[in-house]
């Protein structure tokens, strides 16, 4: 194969040999997948419909919601549909779509994650600033940038990797189409080089981000042993560990994915490990808080109450 203009198509990892077994991951996708629908369908429409949520961290939550449901929906049916009918293959067009939507979901996530820690470190470390510093103006501001950020770093990428001469064969050793596997089957040094150089810089700010994180964490927790009573204290704390779990959660998966030493390195460990960081975090994302978000919570319990009661009373004014 010469280059990529003469590609139409790209082989995917298989997840098993026998179709028995693709079978069974076809099941099991099906049912994270319609899990984390359901999970972050409520979430949203908690948010929109409960005035108690229409705050700077509901809001940022909605759109959280919004890039997890993204990043199931980019790789999730995909994998899905090969599994059911027995084939690895994905189209060109339909792989640079998902190289496009898979890096514009991790990057605004990442961001939205981001912001959202600055969102608990002004909750509690500048409380009477919270209002002024998250008016409804600069959060809209902060999610634009957000989503333009993770807009930008997919365009970008996809731009470039997709302009590359690929002459190694259209064989990725991944389940769906990412950009360290495309790469590999370049043959244009500069192009590389120009990719890697992209990643760098993505890196650098991903390690700002990652920074002010941490800093944002130690003056948390500065600030929450200095509250006096036991209570207090939990109370504050028991506010960030929603946002504290899905960032360990999503960073954890990532970092030991990427930055996996070459020697444990392995076809099937790498398969697995792909779905731990792509599949697993936007899945529990919506678990997490609901179960740990107290108001997020108590609005589900509500909505669900409500649509039962609503439902009880079709039934039984049926004729």
């Amino acid at each position: 194969m010469s280059n990529s203009s003469s590609l139409t198509h790209f082989l995917l990892l298989a997840f098993a040999d026998r179709w028995e077994l693709q079978l069974l991951h076809f099941w099991l996708f099906l049912g994270i997948s319609l899990a984390a629908l359901l999970a972050s369908g409520l979430i949203l429409s908690a948010v929109a419909c409960n005035h108690h949520l229409h705050t700077p961290m509901g809001f940022f939550l909605l759109n959280l919601s919004l890039t997890d449901l993204g990043c199931i929906c980019t790789t999730v049916p995909k994998a899905m549909h090969n599994s059911l009918h027995n084939t690895t293959t994905i189209s060109y067009m339909g792989c640079a779509a998902q190289v496009f939507f898979f890096n514009c979901f991790m990057s605004a996530e990442f961001s939205l994650l981001t912001i959202m820690c600055y969102d608990r470190y002004v909750a509690i470390c500048k409380p009477l600033h919270y209002g002024t510093l998250l008016g409804s103006r600069a959060c809209a501001h902060m999610a634009a940038a957000a989503w333009a950020t993770g807009f930008l770093n997919a365009l970008l990428h996809t731009a470039n990797t997709f302009s590359l001469p690929l002459c190694q064969g259209n064989a990725l050793g991944q389940f769906f189409c990412e950009l360290p596997h495309i790469l590999k089957l370049s043959c244009s040094h500069s192009g590389y080089c120009r990719e890697i150089g992209l990643i760098g810089v993505g890196s650098c700010l991903a390690f700002g981000c990652f920074v002010f994180i941490v800093f944002s964490y130690v003056q948390i927790f500065r600030a929450v042993l200095r509250i006096p009573s036991e209570q207090g204290r939990h109370k504050a704390f028991s506010t960030c560990l929603p946002h504290l779990t899905v960032v360990s959660l999503f960073l954890s998966t990532g970092i030991f994915a990427y930055l996996k030493p070459p020697s444990i390195s392995s076809p099937s460990l790498d398969l697995a490990l792909s779905v731990l960081y792509s599949v697993v975090p936007p899945a529990l994302n919506p678990l997490i808080y609901s179960l740990r978000y107290q108001e997020l919570r108590d609005a589900l319990r509500k909505m669900i109450t409500g649509c039962f009661s609503e439902a009880k009373m079709f039934l039984f004014s049926a004729p």
